[in-house]
């Protein structure tokens, strides 16, 4: 019992002394205790850890609607994405991915370096590519070309417009969607892809294509006789940074040579950057109202054109379901201000403006929507388009500009009758 009596004594303070060294080795046992924990805290992240811990904050910070955040439970998904085994980039990209579903956002999405790259040439008017243009034919969801770019490997190999795109190394293109497909056509100048293709009336045959720096080409034009009438035709297929500038020097030239009246033709344009989008607005409008952005903050800002216009005459404008983005910010202030009617069909509905941001060393990036817009009318046309002034006979054209282009002629018609009204009234 003795050997026992000093505990019990200093449980019930009758002993301060055995109290005070049992206080410090509970104080050094603690103390121990931290040492062994805290290591596990303060690990330092790897670099994968690291890209998903920055893409978690780049979203957080601009993300058009942070209310989203909420529903979602933002944080844990961070924490979630941090839990996932990260070893590698492969592995950091598949948890960002995985972080950015729950937002449903499409456009909010991670580019991988190859997808990063491609975009950032995109926007600057080329790519590494083998210059195919290509759409989706509605009836049975099929891969098709619109048109081969001029002096590409495609348009060498032959390949016309209306050509099914079956198989792409192997993977069937029409699995794949067009997103996939088009991004696996591009790729290092003098690698090799291998096409398997269906002509418009011909049999199945296969083409290797060697890649090569193209040009896009966004920026078209030439003059149309139409009736008596010459009329000047501008087509636009993508927003890049060189489009204000050539679309000014087309309208230059155009009117030079003595037009009537322009045919706009913003058909399968996708969009691009939108400020260059806003800078062919000013061109057209004369100091009339273009579109309004909302943040996330819930402040607007309207954009204005300029007083004055490079281009002021008669105007219509082809639109369809490829037109989106900064193309149809363009569409919806031409309508809404009664600038231009709209012919062709209804437009994709991409109310939503993103931005590019790059995650560092490792060449991948981000596109984050930052942004909503209407048209000056107020129209939110996310996930509507807009509905033509004239719809079009279908089936569409594939080759949009080409020689059998029908909705061109409607819509070359459709301004000569608007001059002959317009003379007539003038009479």
């Amino acid at each position: 019992m003795s050997a026992a009596q000093p505990v019990t004594v200093a449980r019930q303070g009758q002993h301060p002394g055995g109290w005070r060294r049992l206080k410090a080795l509970l104080v050094l046992g603690l103390c121990c205790l931290l040492l062994v924990l805290k290591p596990s805290t303060t690990l330092a992240l790897n670099d994968g850890q690291q890209l998903v811990v920055e893409s978690w904050r780049l979203v957080n910070q601009s993300y058009v609607d942070p209310t989203r955040f909420e529903a979602i439970r933002w944080k844990q998904l961070r924490q979630k994405a941090l839990e996932r085994p990260i070893s590698s980039s492969d592995d950091a990209y598949g948890a960002i991915e995985w972080m950015l579903a729950p937002l449903g956002d499409p456009y909010t999405r991670l580019l991988r370096p190859s997808d990063y790259t491609a975009l950032k040439a995109s926007t600057q008017g080329s790519v590494s590519g083998v210059g195919l243009q290509l759409g989706i034919r509605r009836d049975d969801t099929a891969i098709v070309v619109i048109a081969p770019l001029e002096g590409s490997p495609a348009s060498e190999a032959g390949i016309v417009s209306g050509t099914e795109l079956l198989r792409v190394d192997g993977l069937s293109a029409e699995s794949l969607g067009l997103e996939a497909t088009a991004a696996r056509l591009r790729g290092p100048e003098g690698s090799e892809v291998l096409l398997e293709l269906k002509g418009p009336k011909g049999p199945t045959r296969e083409a290797v294509l060697k890649r090569r720096r193209v040009d896009l080409q966004p920026v078209r034009s030439r003059t149309l006789e139409q009736a008596g009438h010459r009329l000047g035709y501008l087509r636009i297929t993508q927003f890049a940074e060189p489009v204000p500038q050539q679309v000014a020097r087309s309208l230059e030239q155009l009117q030079q040579q003595g037009i009537e009246g322009l045919v706009l033709d913003l058909r399968n344009n996708s969009g691009g950057l939108v400020s260059a989008g806003l800078a062919v607005a000013d061109q057209l409008l004369d100091g009339a109202p273009i579109v309004e952005t909302r943040n996330r903050d819930g402040f607007s800002d309207p954009q204005q054109a300029g007083r004055g216009a490079l281009y002021g005459g008669p105007l219509v404008t082809l639109v369809n379901g490829g037109t989106a983005s900064a193309s149809e910010i363009l569409a919806g202030a031409l309508q809404d201000d009664q600038r231009s009617p709209l012919l062709g069909g209804r437009t994709f509905g991409k109310g939503l403006i993103q931005t590019l941001i790059s995650l560092g060393g490792d060449g991948s990036g981000l596109a984050v929507t930052v942004a909503r817009y209407v048209t000056p009318s107020g129209r939110d046309i996310q996930n509507l388009g807009i509905e033509p002034d004239q719809p079009l006979p279908e089936p569409e054209p594939l080759d949009p500009g080409g020689d059998n282009d029908r909705w061109l002629q409607l819509a070359a018609t459709a301004l000569v009758q608007q001059l002959e009204a317009t003379q007539g009234q003038a009479a």
